[in-house]
C-alpha cells in the first residue's frame, strides 16, 4: 500500500548528516533514557554539507615538511584546518586528517629513516587568542593514508617533534601543555617503542611546558630544549615567567641541565632555538624576556651565550621561530610578521621580502639542494619562491580560511555569503553561480581588510554590507561603488574610554533595516545606518579590573612578560540580539559573563550574572544570544568557557525573558565548547549549534542533540546563519571556509513514527536556467589542475525521500537467513533446483521516482536507492532522454515512487507536488516555453524518424553486403546477380548522402552542402541547447530537413520494400545460404 507523501515531520530526517548515531556522554552518565532512539544521525547521511571555500586568501599555516626523496611531496599543517598533502608541489592538495579528533595542528615530523612515517602534534603551537586545542599525538606509517593516536591526549598544544636519526622508535615531543589552565601533558616526552609508551624526561612544573626540542646533527645524544611558561585567559596574557629557559642533555635526553648563562635574567618568555647545520658548535636563540630580550648566539654548544642584537619578533607569543640556513654559515631566518634574515649570526636583521605575499610567517622549508628555493607558510597560506624572496608563487587552492562569523544576503537569484576572518579580511562571494565552473576565487571580493569579524548585510539593500576589523573598526561598504565609509562610534566629551572587543557585537534590527546596534562596553544604536550614534546603555559589563585577577596562582605586575599583549580589553559586549516579535526587547552578552536585558529599547536594563542554580560558569564568555523567533518571551544563550580551561558546552534557555533558566546542553559531547546557536524560522524546536568540533542539531528543543557531519570535516564552527528563502544552513568554520547545507527543510517535518513509513519530503522549488561556461567547457576549463573551484548545488530539483525497508532479491533473503542460522549453530538447508532457477532468473529489484506533469503524463523516470533510510535524488529538469532531453516547462509537477521486485511493480509513495520556475535575471517574463515545447516535440519526432531511417539504411547495407558475399561464394548462383546488387548499393549510397551529406568534397578539404542529419542536429541544439529556444534559423532547418526527409524516406522504402525483397526472392529460389531478412533455407 502506498505510504504518506507529506513532509516527514521533525525527527527522522533531522540528521541528514553523517556521523554518530547520537552523541554519547559515557556509559555511566546520569543522562535520562533516550526517548527517541529512532532519531539518529546515520539516518540522514544523504544530506551533505557543500564546502565552498574560498581559497583566495587561504589561511594560517603552522608547519611544512617535505619528503626527502620525492621532494614534490609536501605535508602541510593548517593551524585550524587539519593536515594536507600534495604530491605535485602544490598543484593539487588532499586533506588527510579530516576524520581525526582534532583540527588544530601544532607541528609535523617525518621519520628520517622512513619517509612514509608521519608524526602529527595537535593543538596549534602558539599562544594567540584564537588557537584551538588538540587531543594529543598521532602517527601514520603509510604516508598519511591512515592515522593512529599514540598518546599525550591532554597536551593540548604540541610545539615540536623530532625522530632519532638512527632509531625510528625513539621520538621526542615538546609539549607546551594547556594554554588556558595548569597541568595536562606538559614537558618533554620520549618514547623508545615508536609511541606505545611515553616517559616525561623534562618536567618543569604544572605551568611550564617545552616549546622546542633540537638534536645536534652530528651527535644525537646532545639535545637542547626551551622551556615555556605562559598562560592566557579572556582578559590576560602572561607570556613568560621565571621557569622559562634553555636546557641541554648530553645523554640522549635522559638528564638535563639549565644552560642560561648569558641569557636575560629574570622572567623569560617564549624562546626559539636553532642549531647550525654547518657547525653544530653554534646555537642561536631568540629570547623574549621581561627586560626586552633579543637575539643570542652560543659558540660552545650552549654553555654560554652572547647577545648579538636586540632584535625580537613583533609578537613572540605568535612567532618566535628561527631557522639556520644549511647553505650559508651564520645565515639565520626569523619567522615574523615580515620574514627576517640575518647574514651575520644575528647582529643585524633585514626583511627577506614580502612583495605580493601575505605577511605573518610561521613555517619555512629550505631546499637542501638550492638556497634560493624556499617554501613558506604564513597566515595567508603556502608560498614558494625560487629567488629567495624576490618573487613568490601563491598556492591559491588551499581552502583553509578561518572565519569568525558569517552573514547572508537576501538577493536573487543567488544569495551572497560574507564572513570575517582571522587576518584575511572580510570576504564576500556567491553561494552558487550559474556556470559550469562553480564558485571560483575570482567570484569573491573584500569588503574591508584586517582581521574581520561579524558582518551584517542590509536585508533590503544587498549592496550595503557592514564590516568590522579588530577592536571595533566598522565601515559601511557599498558593493556597487566599492566605497567604504567609517562609521565606528566615538566617545563623547568627558565620557570613559570605549572598550572594544577583538570581535565586537553587531546587529541590524529586525524591525528597521536602517537601525544597527554595536557594542563596546556600552551598546550603541544608530537609526541612520551608522551616520550617527546614540548610547542606549551604561557599561553593561561587570567592569572588573583585570589587573587584580589572579593568573597561575597570583596577581602579576605590569612588568610581567607581554602582560596583556595581544589581548582584548576586558568587560566588553560580545553578543546582541533583538526579539523579532517585540521591538526594543534587546539581549546583550559580555565577555565577563553578564547577560543584560532591556524591554524598552535601552531605557532600563536588568542584569543576569548567574543562571539561577544551574551549574553554569559564572564568568563564562557569552558567545551568542538568540531571541526566539516564535515566542516573545524565550531566549537562548551559548556560554563558552574554554578560555578558563573548561571545554564543556553550555546552552541555556529562558521562557520568561531571563528571569529563570533551564539547561538544554543535554547530551552534547562533554569536550567541545559552544560558539553559536541558531533557531529555525518555521519549526521552533529545531535548533542548530556550532561547537569546537562540529555542528549539532536538535528537533526537540534541546532534549537530544545529534551531530550533523556529512561532508563536514572535524573543525570548529564559530557561527551559523540560515538563509530563509532557500532554507539553507550556512556555517562559518574556523579553518575550512564556509559550508552550506542546501535545503535542510525536510528536517522540520519528521517524526520518530515515520521511521517505519515510506515518504517523500517537501520539495524546494526548482530553477530553470542555462548553465554558462565563461572560461569554456568543464569545471576547470583549460586553467590547469591547480585552478580552485567549489561546487554549485546539483542542477535541478532535489527530491528527498525515506524508505522503511531495503529491497532484497530471493537470493539475498536466503543468504541472510542462512547467515543467521549459521551464526546460531543451526543447519542451513540446501535449496531445491527450482529455487535456484528462480534466483537465477530473478531480475534486480529497483526503486524508481516518476516525474509527471499536471496532466499525469510521465516525463522522466529516475532510478532511486533500494536501501532503507533517507535518500536524496536529483532531477536535472530534463524530460525523457536524460541529459539530452529537453528542459522542462515551468509549472507544477508531481513525483511518486514505485518499486519493482521480481518483475512486479507496486507503488511505494503517492504523488507529491512541486514546482519549477525560470530564472529571469530581472526580466518580467521568460521565453515562451509552451511554444518551445511544441517545436521540440516536432523536432524530436523528426529526429526519431531520422534515427530510425538511418538504422534501417545501415541494416540494408549489411543485408546487401551479405547478399554480395553469398553470390560471390556460390557456385549455383549466376554471377550476373552481382550487377543487380551493385545497382541497389549505389542507390543506397545516394540515399545515405542525402542523410549524411556528400563525403567526397570534405575529404578533399572542400565544403559540401549539409545532409539531413546535420540540419537536424543544428535544429535540436537550437531547441534544447539553451533556455531561449530555437531561432528562426533553427526553425528553417526543421522545414528544410522535413522536406528532404520526406523525399528520402520514400526512396528508402522502395529499396527496403521492393529492391531487396526482389534479390531475396532470387536467392530463395536457388536455396542459397541464409542472409538477413530471409526465411531459413530448406533442408534437402
Amino acid at each position: 500500500m502506498p505510504q504518506r507523501c507529506l513532509a516527514l515531520p521533525f525527527a527522522l530526517l533531522l540528521f541528514f548528516a553523517i556521523g554518530i548515531n547520537s552523541v554519547l556522554v559515557g556509559q555511566d552518565s546520569d543522562q535520562p533514557k533516550d526517548e527517541s532512539p529512532a532519531i539518529k544521525s546515520s539516518l540522514f547521511s544523504s544530506l551533505r554539507f557543500r564546502g565552498i571555500g574560498p581559497a583566495l586568501m587561504s589561511g594560517r599555516i603552522g608547519d611544512i615538511v617535505v619528503d626527502p626523496v620525492k621532494r614534490s611531496t609536501w605535508y602541510v599543517a593548517a593551524c585550524s584546518g587539519g593536515v594536507w598533502k600534495t604530491t605535485n608541489a602544490g598543484v593539487t592538495w588532499k586533506p588527510i586528517f579530516d576524520g581525526q579528533g582534532s583540527y588544530s595542528i601544532g607541528c609535523l615530523a617525518l621519520d628520517p629513516n622512513d619517509r612514509f612515517t608521519l608524526w602529527v602534534g595537535t593543538g596549534e603551537n602558539n599562544s594567540q587568542r584564537s588557537v584551538g586545542y588538540g587531543d594529543g599525538l598521532y602517527k601514520s606509517t603509510d604516508g598519511g593514508a591512515s592515522f593512529k593516536k599514540v598518546g599525550l591526549e591532554t597536551s593540548e598544544h604540541i610545539g615540536k617533534i623530532i625522530v632519532h636519526p638512527e632509531d625510528s622508535n625513539v621520538v621526542f615531543v615538546a609539549a607546551q601543555g594547556p594554554l588556558w589552565k595548569e597541568g595536562g601533558d606538559r614537558g618533554l616526552y620520549k618514547t623508545s617503542d615508536g609511541g606505545k609508551t611515553w616517559k616525561k624526561v623534562l618536567d618543569i612544573s604544572e605551568n611550564t611546558g617545552v616549546n622546542e626540542v633540537h638534536m645536534d646533527p652530528n651527535n644525537p645524544n646532545i639535545m637542547y630544549a626551551s622551556a615555556y611558561q605562559r598562560r592566557r585567559h579572556t582578559w590576560v596574557l602572561i607570556d613568560g615567567g621565571p621557569e622559562s629557559g634553555v636546557y641541554k642533555s648530553i645523554d640522549g635526553g635522559e638528564t638535563w641541565k639549565s644552560i642560561n648563562r648569558g641569557l636575560p635574567g629574570g622572567d623569560k618568555g617564549r624562546i626559539g632555538l636553532a642549531v647550525s647545520p654547518i657547525n653544530p658548535e653554534i646555537l642561536y636563540a631568540i629570547v623574549e624576556a621581561a627586560d626586552g630580550g633579543g637575539f643570542y648566539r652560543s659558540s660552545n654548544k650552549g654553555e654560554s651565550w652572547s647577545k648579538m642584537s636586540s632584535y625580537l619578533s613583533s609578537s613572540p607569543q605568535y612567532y618566535q621561530e628561527i631557522v639556520a640556513c644549511p647553505h650559508q654559515f651564520d645565515r639565520v631566518y626569523s619567522l615574523d610578521t615580515y620574514n627576517m634574515v640575518s647574514e651575520d649570526g644575528g647582529k643585524t636583521f633585514n626583511r627577506l621580502g614580502e612583495a605580493d605575499k601575505h605577511v605573518d610567517n610561521h613555517a619555512l622549508v629550505i631546499d637542501p639542494a638550492d638556497p634560493d628555493h624556499l617554501i613558506l607558510g604564513c597566515d595567508g597560506g603556502v608560498y614558494e619562491t625560487w629567488d629567495r624572496g624576490k618573487t613568490y608563487d601563491f598556492k591559491s587552492n588551499l581552502p583553509i580560511t578561518q572565519f569568525y562569523k558569517v552573514a547572508v544576503s537576501n538577493e536573487k537569484p543567488f544569495y551572497y555569503i560574507y564572513g570575517g576572518t582571522q587576518d584575511n579580511a572580510t570576504q564576500g562571494g556567491p553561494s552558487r553561480t550559474n556556470n559550469s565552473h562553480g564558485i571560483r576565487n575570482s567570484d569573491w571580493f573584500i569588503t574591508v581588510f584586517g582581521d574581520g569579524f561579524d558582518p551584517a548585510v542590509d536585508p533590503e539593500d544587498p549592496d550595503t554590507i557592514y564590516s568590522q576589523w579588530q577592536y571595533g573598526g566598522l565601515v559601511r561598504f557599498n558593493r556597487k561603488t566599492g566605497e567604504r565609509v567609517d562609521i565606528k562610534p566615538q566617545p563623547e566629551i568627558e565620557t570613559p574610554p570605549l572598550r572594544w572587543n577583538w570581535d565586537s557585537a553587531l546587529l541590524i534590527s529586525p524591525h528597521n533595516h536602517e537601525r544597527i546596534y554595536y557594542g563596546s562596553q556600552i551598546l550603541f544604536a544608530s537609526n541612520n545606518r551608522g551616520d550617527s550614534w546614540e548610547a542606549i546603555s551604561p557599561d553593561l559589563s561587570r567592569n572588573l579590573d583585570r589587573n587584580k585577577l589572579k593568573v597561575m596562582g597570583r596577581v602579576w605586575g605590569p612588568d610581567a612578560v607581554a602582560k596583556n599583549a595581544s589581548t582584548s580589553q576586558y568587560g566588553t559586549i560580545v553578543s546582541v540580539s533583538e526579539s523579532p516579535l517585540v521591538e526594543g526587547l534587546i539581549y546583550v552578552g559580555t565577555d565577563d559573563g553578564m547577560v543584560q536585558i532591556t524591554e524598552d529599547g535601552g531605557g532600563n536594563w536588568r542584569g543576569v550574572s548567574k543562571f539561577g542554580s544551574l551549574e553554569i560558569p559564572e564568568f563564562g564568555y557569552i558567545n551568542d544570544i538568540e531571541a526566539d523567533l516564535h515566542d516573545p518571551d524565550t531566549v537562548y544563550v551559548a556560554i563558552n568557557n574554554h578560555k578558563r580551561g573548561d571545554f564543556q558546552p553550555y546552552i541555556v534557555k529562558s521562557t520568561d525573558r531571563g528571569k529563570t533558566w533551564v539547561n538544554i546542553t543535554s547530551n552534547l559531547p562533554e569536550r567541545g565548547s559552544v560558539y553559536t546557536l541558531k533557531q529555525d524560522h518555521e519549526a521552533a524546536n529545531l535548533l542548530f549549534c556550532g561547537t569546537e568540533f562540529g555542528c549539532f542539531t536538535t528537533v526537540d528543543g534541546g532534549k537530544k542533540w545529534l551531530k550533523l557531519g556529512s561532508g563536514l570535516p572535524t573543525v570548529a564552527i564559530r557561527d551559523i546563519e540560515i538563509q530563509r528563502d532557500e532554507n539553507d544552513l550556512v556555517l562559518a568554520s574556523f579553518g575550512r571556509g564556509f559550508y552550506v547545507l542546501d535545503d535542510y527543510s525536510p528536517m522540520r517535518h519528521i517524526t520518530a513514527e515515520l521511521a517505519n513509513e515510506n515518504a517523500i519530503m517537501p520539495i524546494r522549488k526548482g530553477l530553470i536556467y542555462g548553465v554558462s561556461s565563461p572560461l569554456a567547457g568543464g569545471t576547470r576549463a583549460f586553467q590547469g589542475s591547480n585552478f580552485f573551484t567549489a561546487p554549485n548545488p546539483t542542477y535541478g530539483v532535489a527530491i528527498t525521500y525515506h524508505l522503511k525497508d531495503s529491497l532484497k532479491t530471493k537470493k539475498s533473503e536466503r543468504t541472510s537467513k542462512d547467515r543467521k542460522l549459521a551464526a546460531a549453530g543451526k543447519d542451513t538447508p540446501y535449496p531445491s533446483w527450482e529455487r535456484f532457477k528462480e534466483e537465477d532468473r530473478e531480475g534486480s529489484p529497483r526503486v524508481e521516482l516518476n516525474i509527471r506533469d499536471t496532466k499525469g503524463t510521465l516525463v522522466r523516470r529516475l532510478r532511486g536507492s533500494t536501501s532503507s533510510g533517507t535518500h536524496r535524488t536529483n532531477w536535472d529538469l530534463r524530460y525523457g532522454g536524460g541529459s539530452r532531453g529537453m528542459l522542462a516547462i515551468p509549472g507544477k509537477y508531481t513525483v511518486d515512487i514505485t518499486q519493482t521486485v521480481d518483475g512486479k511493480t507496486t507503488e511505494l509513495v503517492g504523488a507529491t507536488e512541486f514546482e519549477i520556475e525560470p530564472l529571469l535575471y530581472g526580466q518580467t517574463s521568460g521565453p515562451d516555453r509552451e511554444a518551445i515545447l511544441k517545436f521540440v516535440k516536432k523536432a524530436q519526432s523528426l529526429s526519431k524518424s531520422l534515427q530510425g531511417a538511418n538504422q534501417i539504411a545501415a541494416n540494408s547495407q549489411e543485408t546487401l553486403d551479405a547478399i554480395e558475399r553469398v553470390i560471390s561464394n556460390s557456385l549455383e548462383l549466376d554471377a550476373a546477380l552481382l550487377n543487380e546488387v551493385r545497382a541497389v548499393q549505389l542507390q543506397l549510397m545516394d540515399l545515405m548522402e542525402q542523410f549524411e551529406g556528400d563525403p567526397t568534397k570534405p575529404t578533399r578539404n572542400e565544403p559540401a552542402a549539409p545532409g539531413i542529419s546535420r540540419r537536424v542536429r543544428t535544429m535540436m541544439f537550437g531547441a534544447m541547447g539553451s533556455t531561449e529556444g530555437p531561432t528562426g534559423t533553427h526553425k528553417r532547418q526543421y522545414e528544410i530537413a522535413l522536406k528532404q526527409f520526406q523525399k528520402a524516406s520514400k526512396e528508402l522504402e522502395k529499396i527496403v520494400n521492393i529492391e531487396i525483397p526482389k534479390l531475396n526472392k532470387k536467392l530463395d529460389a536457388a536455396n542459397a545460404a541464409w542472409t538477413p531478412g530471409r526465411k531459413i533455407p530448406r533442408v534437402k
